[in-house]
């Protein structure tokens, strides 16, 4: 029996299907939630697989990174509602340095305790194919991370799914390349304010691995992606990324606001890539910023310009138990 073909077909009113019926597809999914945290994590490699839906499971990435800044422990962020920005004819580096001053001004942002946890429910897009008549090419995953880095939670987007929570070793290198949350929040404390500055420190550290062939911005632009994943971000630290970022080429600003796959209102900014994806046309990322506090709030990939998947943050939250939103 094909589980993942049953569940395609399943009704809006059909009874909720039994565990062992669907524990191969659950397993499935479980590894590429887990891949996903892995890749918000990674420190070393560059991973943004597009987010495929329950009915098509191929592999899930979660990208996003954006805390409260200030308040108390289990604050909720949500995107900005109705903003009311002029972007027509604004450079990359013009809008970088807009989100650089914007987020010095904010507060010191809320640094989780070594057993909380970090809840994210982001909206996954696939873009690849148009959705089958009546559904949808989206699906919201709710994930947690535990800020120490030694355990990671899911609830899966199928029918009858409980939490599932896995344990990890991300720190001190007991996965390899990877990082934990607290770890990657340590490091970018040390990134000043200034562009060139911060690039330096980030070259210093040479946290990624090399990729024969790639010139010393596209190195750059790895590194400074991978940092822009990091879940609690300094606003220091970040506004030295932005005005990092600042100083590559190849960026272009969507010149109107645009709605992310969860319906709200952000910034697109988008790098083509040098790379050739397997239709033969260029992969490129483009950032999702929150039109008023210009924190990175998704992150979708691009193929020869056309949007083919990522992941929109809904709520972001520090919470005391996996499980628990708020």
């Amino acid at each position: 029996m094909d589980e993942m073909t049953e569940v395609r077909n399943l009704r809006a009113d059909a009874p909720a299907p039994d565990r062992a019926r669907l524990a191969p597809g659950r397993a499935r999914l479980a590894e590429a939630v887990t891949a996903g945290w892995r890749s918000r994590a990674v420190w070393g490699r560059r991973k943004f697989v597009i987010a495929a839906v329950v009915v098509s499971v191929t592999a899930v990435a979660v990208t996003a990174s954006v805390l409260a800044d200030g308040g108390d422990s289990g604050r909720t962020v949500r995107p900005a509602a109705s903003p009311s920005i002029n972007l027509k004819g604004m450079s990359a580096a013009e809008l970088l340095e807009r989100a650089a001053r914007t987020v010095e001004r904010q507060g010191p942002v809320t640094v989780p305790r070594a057993k909380q946890w970090i809840y994210t429910e982001t909206v996954q897009e696939d873009g690849r194919k148009p959705p089958e008549e009546g559904r949808t090419n989206h699906f919201t995953s709710r994930q947690w991370i535990r800020y120490d880095g030694s355990a990671i939670g899911s609830v899966l987007p199928m029918p009858g799914a409980e939490l599932e929570i896995r344990s990890m070793r991300l720190e001190n290198g007991g996965e390899g390349d990877d990082r934990s949350p607290r770890e990657m929040y340590r490091f970018m404390t040390t990134v000043p304010a200034d562009g060139d500055k911060a690039l330096k420190a980030i070259r210093d550290e040479h946290a990624i691995g090399d990729i024969e062939g790639e010139t010393e911005a596209q190195r750059d632009y790895r590194e400074i992606g991978v940092l822009l994943d990091t879940p609690v971000m300094p606003s220091e630290g970040l506004a030295g990324l932005y005005r990092a970022l600042a100083t590559l080429p190849g960026g272009e600003v969507t010149d109107h606001v645009v709605r992310n796959a969860a319906g709200r209102p952000v910034i697109a900014l988008r790098y083509e890539g040098k790379d050739i994806g397997p239709t033969g046309l260029k992969m490129g990322d483009e950032w999702l910023l929150d039109p008023q506090t210009y924190r990175v709030v998704g992150r979708r990939l691009t193929e020869g310009g056309k949007v083919v998947g990522g992941n929109s943050t809904v709520t972001m939250a520090v919470v005391d138990k996996a499980g628990r939103r708020s």
